[in-house]
């Protein structure tokens, strides 16, 4: 049977299947803890692996070829390719809901600076330059939980019914990746799934697990402009249009916008991340290009501040005398409203698990996850949260020492133990949470 007729199978078995009961957390846990400490010394090799072999966005080739090697040989049925350099993989349990499973694939365009013993030495091509690569937002982790939940749950098939829908997603870091797989038929080659679950390592406590009831991140749109000049001789600027003071003065004058023309108490922000100009010190180049990330949470704000950003730039071109920029602000991730039912269920099990190693995250986070993708389909589910930092670095930033290096830095360096042990339990127990019990 192929994977479309079987998840399509599942869809219609859906709709006659009633919400599962409760789990019983403390007759499961042993057994699930057992099941995690026997596969960790895998899953911490693949870890490692995958850490220092990092892949960009739509590049992620081996990294897709070795979770479909592992899914496999799991017994799960792969489909590579999807979404470009995505996998799906499903595995059939008897009648019930499909809880689709999703991790990212795809590391950033940086240089790691971690002095990891397996810390990344890898370099591609990146917008036409060369650049080091590293899994500098965690993905490294959330795909050990991937395969270590999907291990620990056959481990554990006798205790539920449904389909497992694991979803490797390329190229998150770009808000690309889950619009391709669903452009790719995601939902119609592979059937609609019931739930949509995923987690986010985190600066916090190693082990600690969180959740978020309604918004959870922010909405990002891409910004990126290019300044146009007339270049010349650095020591004769009288005779040149400086593409790079335009781009100076807008990168000053855009957080007018922030601080000046949005509500003070609503949530926005404008952060050009890269600059591109000139070749050498002594001349002044023709154009300059910026690259940078907006985000924010209300639909008003977000028009306000796109406006104020066109706005701002061609100002900026006016004073210098210089022709109208070249201004394409792209639409990203919206932002993550993780289902109320589905999240408190999901509590309701952490608590039990965790004890106070679980909590309610009560601030969004100022990130953007195109994870929001698969829940604006109609699909509800929840997106947690998972600590990933030493508690002695946690511990020494509290009380005043350096701040702790958080995703996107070079210095970003999860500890694996617990971090992996505990992802991987709390995603079995979402999980089996949503579906019935045999």
């Amino acid at each position: 049977m192929s994977i479309h007729k079987l998840a399509l199978g599942t869809a219609l078995l859906v709709l006659v299947a009633g919400p599962a009961a409760a789990l019983d957390v403390a007759a499961m846990k042993p057994g699930l803890e057992a099941e995690i400490v026997a596969d960790y010394p895998h899953l911490l090799v693949l870890y490692k692996d995958i850490h220092a072999h990092p892949e960009l966005g739509f590049q992620e080739t081996r990294t897709a070829a070795k979770l479909a090697g592992e899914m496999r040989a799991l017994g799960f049925t792969v489909r590579e390719g999807v979404g470009k350099t995505g996998l799906v993989a499903i595995y059939r349990n008897g009648a019930g809901p499909t809880v689709l499973m999703r991790t990212e694939l795809d590391a950033l365009p940086l240089e790691e600076k971690t002095g990891l013993s397996y810390a990344s030495h890898d370099k591609t091509t990146w917008n036409g330059r060369e650049t080091f690569v590293d899994h500098a937002c965690g993905h490294d982790v959330h795909m050990a939980i991937w395969v270590g939940t999907a291990k620990a749950l056959l481990a554990m098939k006798d205790k539920w019914r449904g389909t497992l829908m694991f979803v490797g997603q390329p190229s998150e870091e770009i808000g690309a990746g889950a619009r391709a797989m669903m452009d790719d038929g995601l939902y119609t080659r592979f059937g609609k799934p019931s739930y949509v679950v995923g987690i986010h390592d985190l600066p916090d406590v190693a082990g600690k697990v969180m959740w978020r009831f309604g918004a959870a991140t922010t909405t990002a749109d891409s910004l990126d402009i290019t300044f146009f000049g007339r270049g010349g001789h650095g020591a004769m600027p009288e005779r040149t249009i400086d593409p790079v003071v335009m781009a100076a003065r807008f990168i000053e004058d855009v957080q007018t916008v922030i601080s000046r023309e949005k509500d003070p108490g609503a949530f926005g922000l404008i952060t050009v991340g890269g600059v591109e100009a000139g070749s050498a010190g002594n001349i002044i180049p023709d154009q300059a290009r910026l690259r940078g990330t907006i985000r924010t949470l209300d639909d008003g704000v977000r028009a306000k501040i796109l406006e104020g950003v066109r706005r701002t730039a061609n100002g900026v071109a006016a004073i210098a005398g210089a022709p109208p920029p070249k201004i394409d602000l792209t639409p990203g991730a919206h932002a993550i409203l993780d289902d109320q039912d589905v999240t408190g269920r999901t509590a309701t099990v952490l608590e039990k698990a965790f004890g106070n190693r679980a909590s309610e995250q009560l601030a969004v986070t100022p990130a953007s996850d195109d994870f929001s993708i698969y829940l604006q389909a109609g699909v509800p589910g929840t997106l947690l949260t998972l600590g990933a930092t030493d508690p002695k670095l946690v511990a020494a930033a509290a009380a005043g020492g350096a701040p702790v290096p958080g995703n996107h830095s070079p210095q970003f360096a999860p500890v694996p133990e617990p971090t992996i042990k505990a992802g991987v339990e709390a995603m079995a127990l979402t999980v089996m949470n949503l579906l019935p019990k045999s």
